[in-house]
């Protein structure tokens, strides 16, 4: 028997899930309220909306059609919020610039997205002055100016934001889309080879957007709704700052915007303008919680998802005990980003801070609309009893459907018809997911599997220990040996057999195995981390390859 598909009267509409619709429903229910950007300027929806249709005039008149990509290179601004809309709904593709790339990776990336024009910050003139002469499709550069940067430039721009849109139409009329209509691309960097490109439809962020709505809404603790805050401090040229400036537009909330990440200015905001939603990765955060200025404020009504990388324990429950409502968000570039999040179940939030701790520091649940699945080389299932180990692989509406322009590692990334993330993880009765590592970091030794995470997450453990980070090294007898790298607190007087020590205790209770207890400890002053925050594992096993 064949399924029926729908009857459609002749005069009916299939009204597509555009990028549009979310900026409308924010702009009919909250006209006054405010998107703020740091100390530079304050502006009701009403003119956010206006300022939309004149920057797609603007960039229309300097040539923009349907199907161009328009790149940008920016700090996180309210210039940025307008071109996640104004860019797609023209029919053009937004590519947004990981500025913290080196200069030949960026030049790689402007290249393979073929972009038409970029919108650049006069602080990142210079980056391109450099590379000028090599990028090879751009046209058309439209300058963005906070009064800081060099004042000359071999970059020829058509002229100024503010100015282009002064004098731009505030009518300008957006082309009807199909709904699978390319709206954005970046890059994503891994270990090995040139970054790769994700693109995302206007479908996929409409449903991710409505997906992080139905997990974030409603009552209970780490909620996001109409009367919260909303400040990122995660970069917006990074899978969309997480795509909740898109649910931010959604609810018509008030938005902060604080441009480049300075702990006093993020504090001074947190304050000025009463955030209560934020997201980072765990570098922001600890700069934060070092902070002496964060004890002495009030951040009781603040609420933080933390991604990127692992949220430590010990960093949760420092979290907590200031009262920041504090908990874990799993994702990837390529999953637009959202899979989990490590909300408490209800009875779960009478539990005491540490109990609740470890909860927080899960990779978390599936939200809707997502599935998840733990498997084996084969592709078998393992069991959800919070120890069998297995690769996460994915299937939601908005996970990307390849990689730009790269056909081998897309179907590798999409083999047997799951979304293969790279990360181990085990999965409890409850559906709490816990990433255990990445396939590539998992550290072999005496036939035994150790997890590098839980071993950061013992060490973490130590009072005088800030960061840490585990590598596996090279060892003829076992294999592997892990090698625990330490970044010791400010006057802290940790030792090298105080932290084995620790490890040893766990050992002892069955908490982890004996030979996850690393000889091999190193003090450094700092990790090395990716251009988005997080740990470069790569660079740290070169760095300390031995001799």
């Amino acid at each position: 028997m064949t399924a029926k598909i729908i009857e459609r009267t002749p005069s009916a509409v299939d009204q597509p899930l555009v990028i549009g619709s979310i900026l409308e429903a924010g702009v009919r229910n909250a006209p006054e309220q405010e998107i703020v950007y740091a100390d530079k300027k304050r502006m009701t929806y009403r003119e956010f909306g206006e300022r939309i249709h004149r920057l797609a005039s603007a960039l229309d008149k300097a040539g923009v059609k349907p199907g161009d990509t328009v790149a940008v290179m920016d700090w996180d601004s309210h210039r940025y919020l307008e071109c996640f809309f104004a860019v797609p709904m023209m029919g053009a593709v937004l590519h947004t610039i990981n500025v913290r790339l080196s200069p030949e990776q960026i030049l790689y990336t402007i290249n393979h997205a073929e972009d038409d024009v970029i919108l650049v910050n006069r602080e990142f003139l210079p980056l391109l002055d450099a590379i000028k002469n090599r990028i090879e499709t751009v046209k058309t550069f439209v300058l963005l100016d906070d009064g800081e940067g060099p004042e000359t430039s071999k970059i020829e721009t058509v002229g100024e934001y503010e100015a282009l849109l002064a004098a731009a139409d505030p009518a300008f009329e957006f082309p009807l889309l199909d709904e699978n209509t390319r709206a954005t691309t970046f890059y994503t960097t891994g270990t090995t080879g040139l970054p790769k490109g994700v693109y995302f439809s206007h479908r996929q962020l409409v449903l991710h957007t409505f997906a992080a709505r139905a997990a974030l809404g409603g009552d209970g603790h780490g909620r996001f709704n109409q009367n919260d805050v909303y400040m990122p401090i995660t970069p917006m040229f990074h899978v969309h700052a997480w795509g909740i400036p898109f649910l931010a537009v959604l609810l018509g909330v008030k938005q902060v915007y604080p441009g480049r990440y300075l702990p006093e200015v993020l504090l001074k905001l947190l304050i000025t303008e009463k955030v209560t939603f934020s997201h980072c990765v765990p570098t922001i955060m600890q700069m934060l919680l070092a902070s002496e200025a964060v004890k002495k404020v009030d951040l009781t009504k603040w609420k933080v998802i933390i991604g990127g990388s692992a949220l430590p324990k010990p960093m949760a429950r420092a979290a907590l005990d200031l009262g920041i409502d504090i908990y874990t968000g799993y994702g990837m570039s390529e999953t637009c980003p959202l899979l989990t999040l490590s909300h408490l179940m209800p009875h779960m939030e009478s539990w005491d801070l540490e109990r609740q701790a470890e909860v927080r520091s899960r990779t978390g649940r599936a939200v809707p609309m997502v599935t998840l699945r733990i498997v084996d080389e084969n592709m078998q299932d393992v069991p959800h009893d919070g120890k069998s180990q297995g690769e996460v692989v994915a299937r939601a509406p908005w996970l990307t459907q390849g990689y730009l322009k790269d056909e081998k590692n897309s179907e590798q990334l999409w083999q047997g018809g799951w979304l293969h993330t790279g990360d181990i993880g085990v999965m409890d009765a409850d559906g709490y997911l816990k990433i255990t590592d990445r396939i590539k970091d998992v550290i072999k030794t005496g036939g035994e599997w150790i997890s590098s995470l839980d071993l950061e997450g013992l060490v973490l453990q130590h009072s005088g220990v800030a960061e840490c980070a585990v590598i596996g090294m090279p060892d003829a007898k076992w294999g592997e040996r892990p090698l625990a790298l330490v970044v010791k607190k400010p006057d802290s007087t940790a030792t090298e057999a105080e932290i084995r020590e620790l490890v040893a205790g766990y050992a002892e209770k069955g908490v982890i195995s004996k030979f996850g207890i690393p000889e091999n400890i190193k003090f450094v002053d700092e990790l090395p981390r990716t251009s988005v925050g997080k740990l470069d594992k790569k660079a740290m096993r070169i760095e300390h390859l031995p001799a």
